[in-house]
C-alpha cells in the first residue's frame, strides 16, 4: 500500500505566478544592484568633486605674474630733471618733482597735467637732495643749497559726484612752508633723509662732507600739558668715505650711511641724546660699486644694489652679546646693472630697473624673481610703483615715461617658503615658522607648511602608539579567548565609544585631563610601568592558583577580574605621585626635566593629545580588528587544534596570518581618522606651529589650523589659498594612506588566501 505524499506549497502556486514572483525579485536583485552601483559612483564622484575645487581654490597660487603696457609719452615740455616719480593709490594719478622745485600732477593714462604747482623756495636757493618718507611714503623732503630742508606731501582726496569717482591732488606742507634749518653754516645738503612722526629725524651731508643728524623731539610738561619742541643736533664721524646715500628707518631707530665703494656705516639713533655708530662693513663685492639703496617694507631689511647686477638683502641679526648687526641674507640677479629700485608699499617685494631697460619684480621671502620685462630700449632712470603693487611708471633715459599694468596676486609663494627653511626679518637663524597675521601692516607672513605637516604627523603618530597596541590586543582576546556573553556587552560598548563627538573628548581633554596629567606627572609616568606589569603580575598569580579555585570561574571570564586590578593600580600610581616628585625631583619634575635634562613642559602637549584621540581611534581599530578575526573560518581554527597546535599557535600562525589584511586596514583607517581629526587637536593643544618631536610640547595640525584660521582668512588673499592647500595636503594624506592599506590589503588577502 502506498501512502501519497501532499503536494509541496510551490505546486499549488500557478506557474504565472512564479514567474510574476521571479520577475519582481530580479527586478528587486536590479535595482539593488544598481543603487548600490550609484552610490559607489556618487561616493566616488563626491570625492573627486572635493578635489577638484581646492584645485580650483589653490590653482591661482601657481599662476605667474604678468604685466602689460597701457600707455607711452613723453615727460613734457618741464625742463627740470625729474628728482622723484609717485603714483596714488588708484594709480590714475602720479606725480613728479623735478630739479627746479616744480610740482606737476598728470594722469598716468595719458600723461595730461592736472595740477602744477611750484615749490616755495627761498630766493635764490635751489634743490641739491631729495628724500622720501613718511607714512605712505608720501612725504618728500628736499634738501637745498643754504642747508635747510623743506617737507612737502602729495595728498589726493576721494569724492564721487554724480557717482563717478573724482581723485583731487594737492600738495601739502606739515611742517610749514619755512624750510627747516639743519645746518648752521648753511651749507648746501649733498645728500639728505627725513622720517617724521612723533619726531622728526633728519639726517643730512653737507657739500663739506660734514654728517649731520638733526632731531625734533616733542615733550610734554607734566604740569599743564604744555608741549615743547625741543631739539638735538649731532655731528657723528663720517668714517666711511663719500657718501651716496643716508637712510633713516621709519621707526627712527637706525641710520644707514653707505659711500660709492659700498662701505656702509649703521648707527643707532633710537638715544636721541646719544647716537652710536653699531656697525661699519662692505657691502659689495670687490671691484663693484653701490648703485642704489633702499628700505623694504617694515623698514627693517636693506636693499643693497650694486654695479655687477647683485641686489642684496641686508637686516639686522643679534650675535652672542645681544647686539643687532647687520648680516647678508640673500641676493637677486639683475640683469645689467640695477638703475632704480622700489620696494612695494605692503609687501616683501621690490622692484629693480636695469640699464638694459628692463624691470624684474622680485619678492625676498619667496627668494625668487616673479617676473622680467622689457620696457624700453634705454635704460630706466626712475621708477615709481602704486602703493597696490598693480601698476608701474618707468621714465627712460630719452624721457619717456612708460605706464604698466601689473598682475601680481601671490608672489609669497614658492616652494622654499611653503616647504623649506626661510631666514625671516629679525630671526636668528633661518627657521620653518608658521605665522599668517600680526598686528604690524609691515609684518613679513610666514606660511611654511612644514610645521603644521610635522604637527600633524606627530599627532596621528602618538595617537597610534596608544591606541593601536591596546586597541588590536583587545580585538584579539574579545574575538578569540573572551566569553561569548561577555563579548556581547563589550562590543556594543566600544563601538558606542566611536559615536562620541569628539569636542566632548577634545574638551575633557584641554580642561580636565591636561591639569590632572600636569598635577600627576610622577603618577602618569608610573602607570605606563605600573599597569603592564601589575597584569603580567596577575596572570602569573592566576597560573599559580588552585585549579579547584580557578575553575570556579567561566573560561573567557578572566578579564572581568583584572577591571579592578589595574583600577587599584591606578589609583596607587596617582597616590604616590607627590611623594614620587618630592623624593626624586625636588618637588617640581617639570622644572626638574627643564634644569637637567633640557625638556621644556606645555600643559596642552602631545601626551594628551595622544591620549584623548587614540581613545576616539580606538574603537574603529578594536570593531574592524575584531570582526576580521571573529569572520576566520572555524574549521581553520578546528584543523590547527586537531593537528595538535595548542591555542596560542593557532592564533599566532592561522588566524592572525589570515585576518591580516583587516588588521592592518584597521590600522590604516585609524591613521586616516587621526590624521583628519580636528577638534581634539584643537582644543587638547596649545596650537603652536613648532617643529618638536617631545611628548611634552604642543603642536598645531593641518585640520586646526584650518579650522581656527578659515574664518578670519580674507577671501582670495594668499593666506585665503593656502589654507586651501593644507587642505589639499590633508586630502593627499588620507589618499595616500587609504590607497596604501587597499595595495597592501589586496596583497595579503592574495597571500593568505590559501589557508
Amino acid at each position: 500500500m502506498t501512502t501519497s505524499q501532499p503536494p509541496s506549497p510551490l505546486a499549488q502556486i500557478s506557474p504565472s505566478v512564479q514567474a510574476r514572483r521571479r520577475a519582481w525579485r530580479m527586478l528587486k536583485d536590479r535595482a539593488a544592484r544598481h543603487t548600490v552601483m550609484i552610490g559607489g559612483f556618487g561616493a566616488i564622484v563626491a570625492i573627486l568633486l572635493i578635489f577638484f575645487y581646492l584645485l580650483y581654490v589653490v590653482f591661482p597660487l601657481l599662476e605667474p605674474a604678468s604685466a602689460e603696457a597701457l600707455a607711452e609719452y613723453p615727460l613734457g615740455d618741464n625742463a627740470g630733471k625729474t628728482l622723484y616719480l609717485a603714483m596714488e593709490e588708484q594709480a590714475e594719478i602720479a606725480v613728479r618733482y623735478d630739479s627746479t622745485g616744480r610740482v606737476r600732477f598728470f594722469a598716468t593714462a595719458d600723461g595730461q597735467t592736472l595740477l602744477e604747482q611750484q615749490l616755495p623756495l627761498p630766493d635764490n636757493v635751489s634743490i641739491t637732495s631729495l628724500a622720501e618718507g613718511g607714512k605712505g611714503r608720501s612725504a618728500v623732503s628736499l634738501g637745498l643749497s643754504n642747508g635747510s630742508v623743506l617737507i612737502s606731501r602729495h595728498a589726493y582726496r576721494s569724492s564721487f559726484p554724480g557717482d563717478q569717482r573724482q581723485i583731487t591732488p594737492r600738495l601739502e606742507f606739515p611742517s610749514g612752508t619755512v624750510p627747516l634749518q639743519v645746518d648752521s653754516q648753511q651749507h648746501a645738503l649733498e645728500r639728505v633723509a627725513v622720517q617724521s612722526g612723533d619726531r622728526t629725524t633728519i639726517a643730512a651731508l653737507t657739500d663739506d662732507q660734514r654728517l649731520l643728524l638733526v632731531i625734533l623731539e616733542k615733550q610734554i610738561s607734566f604740569i599743564d600739558e604744555s608741549e615743547t619742541l625741543k631739539r638735538f643736533e649731532h655731528a657723528l664721524p663720517n668714517t666711511a668715505g663719500q657718501v651716496r646715500h643716508l637712510l633713516v628707518d621709519p621707526d627712527q631707530r637706525s641710520l644707514y650711511v653707505a659711500t660709492d665703494q659700498g662701505v656702509l656705516a649703521y648707527y643707532d639713533i633710537s638715544d636721541a641724546e646719544h647716537p652710536q655708530l653699531v656697525q661699519q662693513l662692505g657691502v659689495v663685492p670687490m671691484g663693484a660699486t653701490l648703485t642704489g639703496m633702499k628700505l623694504l617694507a617694515g623698514g627693517i631689511s636693506l636693499l643693497i644694489a650694486s654695479s655687477d647686477g647683485q641686489v642684496a638683502q641686508w637686516f639686522p641679526v643679534r650675535d652672542e652679546t645681544n647686539q643687532p648687526m647687520l648680516h647678508k641674507i640673500r641676493s637677486f640677479k639683475v640683469e645689467g646693472s640695477a638703475t632704480a629700485l622700489a620696494p612695494e608699499y605692503a609687501r616683501k617685494g621690490f622692484f629693480a630697473a636695469s640699464n638694459h631697460g628692463e624691470i624684474g619684480i622680485y619678492h625676498t621671502t619667496a627668494e625668487k624673481r616673479v617676473l622680467l620685462e622689457r620696457v624700453s630700449d634705454q635704460a630706466i632712470e626712475t621708477l615709481a610703483i602704486s602703493p597696490r603693487a598693480n601698476a608701474f611708471l618707468a621714465e627712460d633715459a630719452g624721457g619717456q615715461l612708460h605706464f604698466w599694468h601689473v598682475d601680481n596676486e601671490h608672489p609669497e609663494v614658492s616652494w622654499s617658503s611653503l616647504w623649506g627653511k626661510v631666514w625671516y626679518e629679525s630671526y636668528p637663524q633661518p627657521d620653518y615658522v608658521w605665522q599668517s597675521s600680526s598686528a604690524s601692516n609691515d609684518f613679513e607672513p610666514k606660511f611654511s607648511l612644514t610645521p603644521l605637516a610635522f604637527g600633524t604627523l606627530k599627532a596621528a603618530f602618538y595617537a597610534m602608539l596608544f591606541a593601536v597596541p591596546i586597541s588590536i590586543m583587545g580585538a584579539i582576546y574579545a574575538a578569540y579567548f573572551m566569553a561569548p556573553a561577555m563579548r556581547k556587552i563589550v562590543k556594543p560598548t566600544i563601538e558606542i565609544m566611536e559615536a562620541l563627538p569628539t569636542v566632548i573628548l577634545g574638551f575633557l581633554a584641554g580642561l580636565w585631563l591636561a591639569p590632572v596629567m600636569e598635577a600627576n606627572l610622577p603618577g602618569v609616568f608610573a602607570l605606563f610601568i605600573m599597569l603592564p606589569l601589575g597584569t603580567l603580575m596577575f596572570a602569573g598569580v592566576w597560573s599559580l592558583l588552585p585549579g579547584a579555585l580557578r575553575y570556579r570561574i567561566p573560561d573567557g571570564w578572566e578579564a572581568a577580574l583584572l577591571v579592578p586590578v589595574l583600577l587599584g593600580l591606578a589609583w596607587v600610581a596617582f597616590s604616590l605621585s607627590l611623594p614620587f616628585e618630592h623624593l626624586f625631583f625636588d618637588g617640581d619634575m617639570r622644572t626638574w626635566m627643564r634644569d637637567n635634562l633640557g625638556i621644556g613642559f606645555d600643559q596642552r602637549n602631545a601626551l594628551v593629545v595622544g591620549i584623548a584621540m587614540g581613545f576616539a581611534v580606538i574603537p574603529t581599530i578594536f570593531s574592524i580588528t575584531e570582526d576580521a578575526i571573529f569572520s576566520v573560518p572555524r574549521h581553520l581554527t578546528n584543523g590547527s587544534l586537531a593537528l595538535g597546535a595548542t591555542t596560542w599557535q593557532t592564533l599566532t600562525r592561522v588566524v592572525l596570518l589570515t585576518a591580516s589584511p583587516g588588521i592592518f586596514s584597521a590600522v590604516m583607517i585609524g591613521m586616516g581618522r587621526a590624521v583628519g581629526e580636528t577638534m581634539i587637536v584643537l582644543m587638547a593643544t596649545g596650537n603652536t606651529p613648532v617643529m618638536d618631536m617631545s611628548l611634552f610640547q604642543g603642536m598645531r595640525t593641518l585640520s586646526a589650523n584650518i579650522a581656527v584660521e578659515m574664518p578670519e582668512a580674507e577671501v582670495a588673499s594668499t593666506h585665503f589659498r593656502i589654507l586651501f592647500l593644507a587642505a589639499l595636503v590633508l586630502f593627499m594624506f588620507t589618499f595616500v594612506f587609504n590607497t596604501v592599506a587597499e595595495l597592501v590589503r589586496q596583497r595579503l588577502r592574495g597571500k593568505y588566501a590559501s589557508l
